[in-house]
């Protein structure tokens, strides 16, 4: 790729060109960018987007999963047609329609401990648009012992937040979370939903920030967390400091190489011991006993919108945040299955009680309510 602007280069990228704090530099350092995106989901989308339109010469994308159609409501660089697609196969023609000038490298993987490093090295910033906190550890983590720049977005229901994480000018993520919350407490935008425009507009700052970051124009994100309340419609800023007992950052790092950080974050994948700590029901089973009139409790966990929205009519409803302060009204004499939307927050929940001495018999209902839509009730609604 040529670092000079080709004629229609110069007559795409002309706003930019006539503004005095990029021109026809700050173009150019666009062009010769290389911009490593983890995600094309709800932030990756509207982040790659005006990437691609900016002139970013090269954009690589970290992405192991496929279109679906519940991901359309918010991920806007997927249509209808895309559907059952990798996301970075339709990502990729997306954004190479919206810009034939700039390098697209799609990588379809998981982006894991093993792959981090190598993967980030070769790209001068990094955008993480991920969805959960063991993979925002290992961004971070990655980008602070290659001294990268990690532009840092997070959504949930109404309200987001962002910053540049840039280890050698100022705090990391760790500075700001140094432990990561309880497994389970924060659930994920399937579980909690997300309103549609959120992701557009966080993923619309990350993309500001990163094209500051390359040109070096304007005051970027570093030291500052900036969150949004699309409810209230304000922004709120924070000043961040870096810690000098950050492990890996600060003063005297503990840590110099990349971890196990599912562990970390308590959600490594089940061994074989541990996947036998929460006893399981099948909905099937579920059906026949309730059919029969067997003597069991069926305890929804989920959130009062949700069981308003898709319920199963013998279950009743103790959210998850309440249940530990419920729990005496479980009755100890007989099996109480508890159940959520797929059958993971209903676990986390069995394991709270066991560890909370609770001592009455408990299964979980294997699959949440999306199993008893496919394999019991279709009428049930799924979200």
């Amino acid at each position: 790729m040529s670092p000079e602007l080709s004629p229609a280069e110069q007559i795409r990228y002309h706003r930019h060109l006539i503004l005095p704090e990029i021109g026809a530099a700050g173009q150019t350092k666009l062009k010769q960018a290389r911009v490593l995106m983890i995600g094309a989901g709800g932030l990756g989308s509207p982040t790659g987007l005006y990437l691609a339109a900016a002139g970013v010469g090269t954009i690589g994308i970290v992405d192991f999963d496929r279109v679906d159609a519940s991901n359309l409501q918010r991920q806007i660089l997927h249509g209808t047609k895309d559907v059952g697609r990798a996301k970075v196969a339709s990502a990729q023609d997306r954004l190479q329609d919206i810009n034939p000038h700039v390098r697209v490298e799609p990588h379809e993987t998981r982006l894991t401990r093993d792959n981090a490093l190598d993967l980030i090295r070769e790209y001068n910033v990094v955008v993480d648009g991920t969805d959960n906190f063991s993979t925002r550890y290992l961004v971070n983590d990655a980008c602070v012992l290659l001294g990268k720049p990690n532009v840092y977005g997070a959504i949930f229901r109404f309200e987001g937040q962002a910053s540049v994480f840039w280890a050698d000018r100022g705090a990391c993520y760790r500075c700001l979370y140094p432990e990561p919350p309880p497994p389970g407490l924060v659930p994920s935008c399937a579980d909690a939903g997300v309103l549609g425009v959120l992701p557009g507009i966080i993923g619309a700052i990350q993309a500001t920030e990163t094209i500051k970051v390359i040109t070096g124009c304007g005051v970027r994100l570093v030291n500052r967390l900036l969150l949004f309340d699309a409810l209230t419609m304000k922004f709120r800023e924070f000043s961040l400091q870096k810690d000098p007992e950050c492990p890996v950052c600060g003063t005297h790092p503990t840590i110099t190489e990349l971890a196990d950080y599912e562990a970390f974050c308590g959600c490594a994948p089940a061994t074989a011991a541990a996947a036998t700590d929460v006893k399981e029901i099948t909905v099937t089973e579920l059906k026949r006993r309730l059919d029969a009139g067997e003597p069991v409790e069926l305890i929804d966990v989920r959130e009062p919108y949700e069981f308003a929205y898709s319920r199963i009519e013998a279950a009743r409803l103790i959210p998850m945040t309440e249940v530990l302060q419920r729990h005496d009204q479980l009755d100890p004499a007989r099996e109480t299955i508890f159940m959520c939307r797929s059958g993971q927050r209903s676990a986390d929940i069995i394991r709270y009680l066991a560890q909370a001495g609770y001592a009455g018999p408990m299964a979980n209902l294997k699959g949440g309510i999306l199993a008893w839509s496919d394999e019991v009730d279709p009428s049930v609604p799924k979200y």
